[in-house]
């Protein structure tokens, strides 16, 4: 059985689906995974933070342009008048929902049911068109099985239960629609898995059924060797291992989500990513198996925040580490890189959210400086910390300011934090020397 998911841009439009629809119509079962239409979670957020701002008329308005967007396309993807009659109650009572929390109390529940119609949405409208074409398929809710536990982790025994307990009963479907992204906490709300999340279900959907593949279809074909949006002629990578596209999802790549190969990984099934609109494109298959040595892909993450902390009362003491982790435990504030010396720690960190706390702690034992505004180039790929030409990398990056490197952590990694105004040079600079001319940059 396969698990196929496709994103919020190959659902995005009538004809998308359309495409869609093709794709999964192959004569393999499988369970599909859609996210919400490309532009509605972006639509969600802004509706839910004008609720949380009590700014209700605005809220109101958001609202009934995202329904007019439905009520077209409804209109658009239906033929059948009985479907366009259920599709049209069905899209009434999401926005009178809608409409009912602007006068609410607004809490995270609220934030989390607002931001979950998106792919109710999307899989509600695919599955009609699904009907209409008289395909064997059904919808499957995503809160029927797909639940997180105490610490926000996937429940994989909940899950594997309950989701082999509904695919048994009805063995006779062929195609199996749900929704990524969404699922119930421990206390039965509707909760989700962040942004991007829709990857993640995919694979922990994969996992709980051992499928054949894990298939992510998307608007790009597969990992590229740099990032496409900065740098020209960049090309698609055809394999890669498990270890390797985690270190590019999690320092970068938007094209898949950081966790995606984890609940796959131990189990190896294969991930492989596709491109919806050039479906016969080979793609990257992600595998156990790891082929060549040297760096396959460049990355760059922004949004990073470099902490200094700086006491003489490092030098020779044990237990000043300890302090410093201990406070971003304290506040959950997962930490990106880190370089020391005999009175100094550096360390980034992407998550900004309790930053002014942090930093207050930290005075208690040591000065503290912060940078914002940065970037982390991440490159990637089999023992490239051994590889012969990597050490050459290093004389390209004369004219940009490096603040931090990550050398040795990873045989697959080496990281490199910049500023971001310097983000775009140095992927331009590392692409053509690493992927195209050695000797035209080694002159410069």
């Amino acid at each position: 059985m396969l698990v196929q998911k496709f994103g919020g841009t190959s659902v995005g439009s009538v004809e998308n689906m359309n495409h869609v629809k093709e794709i999964i119509t192959d004569g393999s079962r499988k369970v599909v995974v859609l996210s919400a239409m490309s532009g509605t979670t972006n639509a969600l957020v802004e509706i839910s933070d004008a609720i949380c701002s009590q700014e209700s008329s605005t809220a109101l308005e958001l609202i009934e342009t995202l329904n007019k967007k439905y009520v077209h396309t409804i209109s658009e993807l239906l033929n059948e008048n009985f479907l366009i009659a259920e599709a049209q109650e069905y899209i009434s009572k999401v926005f009178d929902s809608l409409r009912e929390i602007t006068i609410l109390d607004y809490t995270t529940f609220s934030y989390n049911k607002i931001v979950a119609q998106g792919e109710l949405l999307s899989t509600y409208l695919f599955s009609s068109l699904l009907r209409q074409e008289g395909i064997n398929a059904m919808l499957l809710p995503a809160l029927d099985f797909m639940r997180i536990d105490n610490n926000n982790e996937p429940d994989a025994f909940y899950i594997k239960q309950n989701l082999q307990r509904i695919l048994s009963k009805n063995e006779h479907i062929d195609i199996f629609i749900t929704q990524g992204f969404i699922c119930l906490d421990v206390q039965g709300q509707i909760s989700n898995l962040q942004r991007g999340g829709s990857d993640y279900t995919a694979s922990i959907i994969g996992a709980a059924i051992e499928a054949q593949e894990v298939q992510i279809w998307t608007d790009i074909d597969g990992f590229h060797n740099n990032d496409p949006r900065f740098v020209e002629n960049t090309t698609a990578i055809s394999q890669i291992s498990f270890d390797e596209a985690a270190e590019l999802a999690y320092f970068g790549a938007k094209i898949l989500h950081p966790q995606t190969v984890m609940p796959v990984r131990d189990l190896n099934i294969p991930v492989r990513l596709k491109n919806t609109m050039l479906p016969a494109a080979h793609g990257t298959l992600i595998t156990h198996h790891v082929t060549g040595e040297g760096i396959k892909a460049i990355a760059a993450k922004d949004g990073i925040y470099a902490i200094k902390i700086k006491s003489a009362r490092m030098l020779q003491a044990h237990g000043f580490l300890k302090r410093v982790f201990e406070v971003f435990e304290k506040y959950e504030t997962p930490i990106d890189m880190v370089t020391t010396s005999e009175i100094a720690v550096s360390l980034t960190i992407d998550n900004a959210s309790h930053i002014n706390a942090i930093v207050q702690e930290l005075e208690k034992i040591a000065s503290v400086e912060v940078d914002d505004s940065m970037s982390i180039v991440c490159l990637v790929g089999n023992n490239i910390i051994y590889h012969q030409d990597t050490p050459h990398l290093f004389q390209i990056l004369q004219d940009v300011s490096v603040r931090m490197i990550s050398y040795g952590g990873s045989n697959n990694n080496i990281s490199l934090l910049i500023n971001t105004t310097d983000k775009k040079e140095t992927l331009n600079n590392l692409q053509r020397y690493v992927f195209e001319s050695h000797e035209e940059l080694l002159e410069i």
